[in-house]
């Protein structure tokens, strides 16, 4: 009943005017950043990240939290019209959803996959009222040592759960901390790593870091390099799926849904997500040789997964402050600039934003249902817009967005360095996310240590004699001892190239 009435408050918050109106930009442009590929949510983002600081951190937070499940809308569109997925998530969809467009099915198609992620958000939307208050009241019990081992541990995950090299993700934490040590140490005052430059003072924004390693990388990757895009040129029609369509969606749709909400609160699965889900509903099937060929039971499923992932994956962010993905990382960032800590006492501190946030998830895929149907039409229209267009607007927002950010050159120049950092470690396969996640946690990670130390009189004993926090460090050091013995002498140091 209390979870009833403070999520009924939530709806009185996200339903303002000045909410639904950033929930209503943040979904579409979430829809559009996921129809056009090679420009993910994270890149958005970043470049919104200017945006936000001149306005209420409720309305920021909804708006940057629609762009993200949008994009898993609006990735759907390209995979099943282009076979190109808009979001790596997608990628699963191109199998049976473009089958389906060319034999004259992408309405149907499309339209299950609106359907299919509205029913899953509505479900993954219930499960964040039902279990994150509940993870937020336990980890009240949490002091220093636990939330220290806790953001150690996640750090651990992140690494272990990338894509690419185990060796090169783990070297990022380290690369990320002393970024975040970069300025003025807050309890002795003493300057760090600034060389006698003022700029460095106050640190090293984490807006300037993230427009560069997203934004302006993104840029110089796709330099040169020419895209070609065949798009259906057929009549798009039968956008409301038939009743055998349902017959055959119904099961996939809520095994998708329950699936990706389960790994969506795990670190680093997402893109794993909607692969099992396809996998799961092969394996079920009574005509496994059908998928590949245009079937809308291989639509119905990894749209929903992917959908229900995305919502679960704010579960961990607000309860215990622990980002599980660069996405959420970057959310929990544009908090921490307004003050906010995401964390056990979000629900107590800032109710508002707590349950304005969770409200707005199912506002905003209502307004992604009544959206994504009636504007296929322009997205196949902004399709043909040549990259060549594109990038260099982007490459001006982000320039013009981090000098206003303090009005300062300093803040550009980090951003441009950090460009080409990010280039460089897309062109090497150095991924971001625990660099980001890094800088993100860098400096409550620092705080909770000696906080810890203080307590313990300088014994780091407390770390292992309370029992939540020897936990989490066995965890973190099981991960790190499972991921280097997995390397064979044999192997190269830096696998993955």
């Amino acid at each position: 009943m209390e979870s009833i009435h403070s999520l009924l408050y939530g709806f009185s918050v996200a339903l303002t005017l000045s909410n639904l109106f950033y929930c209503f930009t943040g979904v579409l442009l979430g829809t559009l950043v996921g129809v056009l590929p090679g420009l993910g949510p994270a890149a958005a983002i970043a470049l919104l990240f200017p945006t936000i600081t001149r306005s209420n951190p409720v309305s920021s937070v909804i708006m940057l939290a629609g762009l993200y499940y949008g994009a898993q809308y609006g990735g759907s569109t390209t995979s099943i019209l282009l076979n190109i997925p808009g979001e790596a998530t997608s990628v699963v969809t191109t199998l049976d959803g473009y089958q389906m467009a060319r034999a004259g099915r992408a309405g149907a198609a499309l339209g299950m996959s609106a359907f299919g992620s509205f029913i899953a958000g509505t479900i993954a939307t219930v499960g964040l009222v039902l279990l994150t208050p509940i993870l937020a009241r336990a980890a009240l019990r949490f002091g220093p040592p636990e939330f220290f081992s806790l953001t150690l541990m996640a750090m651990t995950l992140v690494t272990y759960l990338s894509r690419g090299s185990f060796i090169k993700a783990l070297m990022m934490i380290p690369l990320g901390l002393i970024l975040a040590s970069v300025g003025m140490d807050p309890h002795s005052g003493d300057l760090r790593f600034t060389y006698g430059t003022l700029s460095l003072k106050d640190g090293l924004g984490v807006v300037p870091i993230v427009m560069g390693l997203f934004g302006i990388s993104e840029v110089i990757q796709n330099v040169g390099i020419s895209m070609h895009r065949s798009i259906l040129t057929t009549k798009i029609k039968g956008l409301f799926p038939s009743l055998q369509d349902w017959k055959d969606s119904v099961g996939p749709i809520l095994r998708g849904t329950f699936l990706g909400f389960l790994i969506g609160c795990l670190p680093g699965l997402g893109l794993a997500s909607t692969f099992l889900s396809y996998g799961l509903e092969k394996k079920l099937s009574k005509h496994p040789e059908k998928f590949g060929t245009g079937i809308i039971e291989g639509v119905a499923a990894p749209e929903s997964c992917n959908n229900s992932h995305a919502q679960a994956s704010f579960i961990p962010m607000l309860s215990l402050g622990i980002p599980v993905n660069v996405i959420m990382a970057m959310l929990l960032g544009a908090m921490v600039i307004y003050g906010i800590q995401p964390g056990p006492l979000l629900l107590r501190d800032r109710p508002d934003l707590f349950w304005g946030l969770i409200s707005s998830m199912y506002v905003g895929n209502c307004m992604l249902l009544v959206l994504n149907l009636p504007l296929i039409p322009l997205w196949v229209q902004i399709l043909k817009i040549p990259y060549t267009y594109l990038f260099p607007l982007i490459l001006v927002f982000c320039l013009v967005g981090s000098y206003s950010l303090n009005n300062n050159l300093a803040d550009v120049i980090v951003m441009v360095v950090f460009g080409v950092v990010g280039y460089l470690m897309k062109r090497f396969r150095f991924e971001g996310a625990p660099l980001v996640l890094a800088l993100i946690l860098g400096p409550l990670l620092e705080d909770n240590l000696r906080q810890s130390l203080l307590i313990s009189k300088g014994s780091f004993a407390i770390f292992f004699n309370r029992p939540i926090s020897a936990v989490f460090i066995g965890v973190a050091i099981l991960i790190l001892a499972s991921s280097l013995l997995r390397l064979r002498p044999s192997q190269k140091i830096m696998e993955g190239d």
